[in-house]
């Protein structure tokens, strides 16, 4: 099925992280005549970018974007930061998202994954099942590339913009998450984005950093590295480059 023979008619709420997918989603439906009303859950577990730039594309298209804070970290399961970390923030957050859409008055709750989300990867996507949250891109079988392709003939400005996993990814499973925490991942991730590096990860090994960048990346990182490692010195006694490219999640 085509999206605009999807969006058709539709009424909704939207899960909007500011994202490219529902990014996407957004624009797309709001040019399809939808009535649509994108709600952005704010939390600790969100760089404060992804609000920036969910207002900024709201803005841009005309909707109201609403804002839900949520507190995962005050869930054991979610704070424990197990296997399942995952399904359990999922699950908090949309059944806060479906109780707040309900009030507005809409009935049907829709997320930006697509085709190329992988469901056995994703213990979230178990949360949105139970909550019949729909997933417009994903039923209408267009990929992360379709969705890329589409964004920039409609003039998105997040047509290229690096996916963005949630801070809590930064962290070993098993390993408890925390705000102090978070707030390193996401103030040393700033800081090389304001350096020039794009599309990167710290990723927390106790006081040290992982450093993961894409391979176009690596060796301007290599070379400076005493620069990166002051940088990232308020947050990380040290930092660790990983050789490894990382690709896209």
């Amino acid at each position: 099925m085509e999206l605009n023979e999807f969006l058709r008619g539709k009424s909704a709420a939207l899960a909007f992280s500011g994202g490219t997918d529902s990014a996407l989603l957004l624009a797309a439906a709001v040019k399809a005549g939808c009535r649509v009303q994108p709600y952005f859950v704010d939390s600790a577990f969100q760089p404060r970018f992804e609000r920036r730039d969910a207002e900024r594309l709201a803005s841009q298209l005309g909707v109201e974007l609403r804002v839900i804070e949520a507190r995962p970290l005050e869930e054991e399961p979610v704070r424990a930061n197990g296997p399942l970390r995952c399904y359990y923030c999922k699950k908090m957050i949309f059944t806060a998202l479906v109780k707040a859409a309900a009030a507005d008055g809409f009935a049907e709750v829709w997320d930006g994954t697509n085709a190329s989300d992988d469901a056995a990867d994703r213990p979230g996507m178990r949360a949105l099942a139970e909550l019949k949250v729909t997933s417009p891109l994903r039923l209408c079988g267009l990929t992360k590339a379709d969705v890329r392709r589409m964004s920039g003939e409609l003039g998105l400005f997040t047509a290229q913009k690096p996916a963005y996993a949630c801070l809590a990814t930064r962290v070993p499973a098993g390993t408890p998450l925390d705000a102090e925490t978070l707030g390193r991942v996401e103030q040393a991730e700033g800081a090389l984005m304001a350096m020039g590096f794009s599309d990167l990860r710290v990723r927390v090994l106790g006081r040290l950093g992982r450093l993961q960048l894409p391979a176009g990346q690596l060796e301007e990182a290599a070379r400076r590295h005493k620069e990166i490692t002051g940088a990232l010195a308020p947050w990380f006694d040290g930092v660790l480059l990983d050789l490894a490219p990382r690709k896209e999640e």
